[in-house]
């Protein structure tokens, strides 16, 4: 049975931040992730968790300057002390929040600039990030992202991240599987989960092509709901995905899930 967790990013727009934590927890999920906490607090957020009792599942390290159209500074040649700064703020918050899963996005390659430069700073600050995280009892995870949704980002196949995880050799770096962006690039979910799961960390889904629910679209996510549990993946389930309409309306397709959803998993 898959434990879902709500990216309050993504879903109860219609909510301010502050209040998707409570909407979340009455539709009844027990998880939540977000992009990045950033903007609030660290007190005010684990208040939020407590008084709903709910898990933070994941959140992102700061990407460099979101606005600006950055998406992650990890591969970034002379970025390096920006992003040590970044991992040592992001492991502050998940200690104050219990979070125990920290997301690195890779970054924007441009055209004409070196692949090989940009391996090899993303290799040395992933592990950098790995030990440090693991002094914290946090586990590291990097996704690939179709360039559909964002051209240019580095990291793209799930073989790519599963090697570089290996190269690294850092027991706490894994695999972030995003579903939606797995199907966009390569397709062949299960066989792709059935290779890659002693590697992968977290999965996230959404409706393929227009990432609303994950009844909308081209896959079937009851099946890989089932073929994941045969797995034995015992992780969440990240709801990454923009409602089609108001995000309470739209969770029929969830509520079979939600209802056996308990508190307590973290």
């Amino acid at each position: 049975m898959p434990r879902l967790a709500a990216n309050l990013s993504m879903m109860y727009t219609e909510h301010p931040f502050p209040d998707r934590f409570a909407a979340a927890a009455r539709d009844g999920f027990a998880g939540v992730e977000f992009l990045f906490p950033y903007e609030f607090s660290a007190a005010e957020l684990k208040a939020r968790l407590q008084a709903q009792g709910l898990t933070q599942v994941l959140f992102n390290a700061p990407p460099g300057d979101w606005a600006g159209g950055e998406r992650g500074t990890a591969s970034l040649p002379g970025r390096e002390s920006e992003f040590r700064r970044g991992v040592d703020l992001a492991l502050e918050y998940a200690a104050a929040l219990g979070n125990r899963k920290l997301h690195l996005m890779a970054g924007l390659i441009q055209p004409g600039q070196d692949r090989a430069a940009h391996r090899a700073v993303y290799l040395e600050n992933l592990a950098w990030a790995a030990r440090a995280a693991a002094s914290a009892g946090v586990t590291v995870v990097i996704e690939p992202i179709n360039t559909r949704d964002i051209p240019g980002f580095f990291l793209n196949r799930q073989d790519e991240a599963q090697a570089i995880c290996a190269e690294v050799g850092a027991d706490n770096l894994q695999v972030q599987f995003d579903i939606y962006h797995c199907q966009i690039v390569e397709g062949d979910i299960a066989v792709k989960l059935k290779r890659d799961m002693a590697g992968i960390g977290h999965i996230q889904i959404a409706g393929v092509p227009d990432r609303h629910e994950p009844d909308l679209g081209e896959l079937n996510y009851p099946y890989l709901f089932e073929q994941i549990d045969a797995l034995g993946y015992a992780g969440w389930i990240g709801c990454e995905y923009r409602p089609r309409a108001g995000t309470s309306a739209g969770l029929g397709w969830a509520r079979p899930y939600l209802n056996h959803t308990g508190h307590t998993a973290t």
